[in-house]
């Protein structure tokens, strides 16, 4: 069993300390939050411990490993503490917001050499891991395109937004790893344009709501990306993969296989899932076991370091893109 302790007891370190609290082979042994009220509901509800210090997590010898689920500004500092107290990683995405901060916070970990996975859960999502799979054995040829939806059902609190690092670094980065994943390679140049089409208050907080993507990879190959932060009818994601041979999709699934055939000769299927955590509740999971097997194994996990970074790569060059109307070079 590893031993695990959790940082951050907000909406997603509660998804993950419920994740971690029934897994078969790690044990969560503490979670800290700076709030000391969500610390002891999250332990409450798992069987664990709320500590009152990043120290009195850091300082225990027979800890193994953190999870860090705290606000964004904080995940660099966490990161390099934990590595230098020899632990391994596990960090909600972005790593930051700002790249010369994720350098050096790339730097310290390297120093330190303990292992680090970054929490891009979709490409454990069993329908995009089949797609991926399913492009990888060649069963529609090269490909050539690619198309990806990305629909919240609701914007997050307004409070949330001046700290979330904007609708590309925070929510869209997500698409931005799956392209790099889908692909196997690096997009070079990205247009982009973003509106405020849903809330006028997400505006007047310095962030948009909507935004559409075109990225060429290196092979010239084509990612249209779309996203906003409101969809009626639930959580929608959908990839759709076009080959010289061929086309792949991830379709969206909903809460059962149920079609319902009525005198008005239509199929009825059941609502989307309405929640990020519902709808890729399978995919949370999967990544654990990842990380499990990384650090039983000695072999690093994946997606790591070098994928966060790479994703606020191109994270910064589609809002400069979005601002100034101009295709723009993804850097290095």
């Amino acid at each position: 069993m590893l031993r695990i302790g959790l940082f951050g007891a907000g909406r997603i370190g509660r998804m993950h300390a419920r994740n971690l609290a029934a897994h078969g082979r790690m044990e969560l042994v503490g979670i800290y939050d700076v709030n000391p009220d969500a610390g002891a509901a999250a332990a409450a509800e798992t069987g664990s411990v709320s500590v009152d210090s990043v120290e009195s997590l850091l300082g225990d010898d027979t800890l193994d490993a953190v999870f860090i689920s705290t606000s964004t500004s904080t995940h660099c500092e966490l990161i390099e503490r934990a590595a230098q107290a020899g632990k391994a990683v596990f960090c909600e995405k972005p790593i930051h917001v700002d790249m010369s901060r994720v350098d050096q916070c790339g730097a310290v970990l390297a120093a330190a050499g303990v292992p680090f996975q970054i929490g891009f859960n979709r490409r454990f999502d069993p329908g995009h891991n089949a797609l991926y799979q399913a492009a990888r054995d060649g069963q529609i040829g090269k490909l050539e395109q690619a198309v990806i939806s990305s629909r919240d059902s609701i914007p997050p609190t307004l409070d949330f937004i001046p700290s979330s690092g904007g609708f590309f670094r925070d929510m869209v980065i997500h698409d931005f790893d799956m392209a790099r994943f889908l692909f196997g390679e690096e997009p070079v140049e990205v247009m982009a344009m973003s509106s405020v089409l849903v809330d006028p208050r997400i505006g007047e907080c310095g962030d948009v709501d909507s935004g559409m993507v075109v990225m060429r990879m290196e092979s010239g190959a084509l990612c249209h990306i779309n996203g906003t932060r409101r969809c009626a009818y639930g959580y929608d994601q959908r990839i759709e993969l076009f080959g010289e041979r061929g086309m792949l999709v991830s379709a969206n699934p909903t809460r059962t296989n149920l079609e319902r055939y009525t005198e008005g000769g239509t199929a009825a299927r059941d609502p989307l899932h309405y929640f990020f955590i519902e709808r890729y509740q399978e995919s949370y999971v999967r990544q654990l076991d990842v990380f499990v097997d990384a650090l039983e194994s000695g072999v690093p996990p994946s997606p790591g370091f070098d994928d966060g970074r790479r994703a606020l790569l191109i994270a910064d060059a589609v809002m400069e893109s979005a601002r100034s109307g101009r295709t723009v070079r993804v850097g290095d």
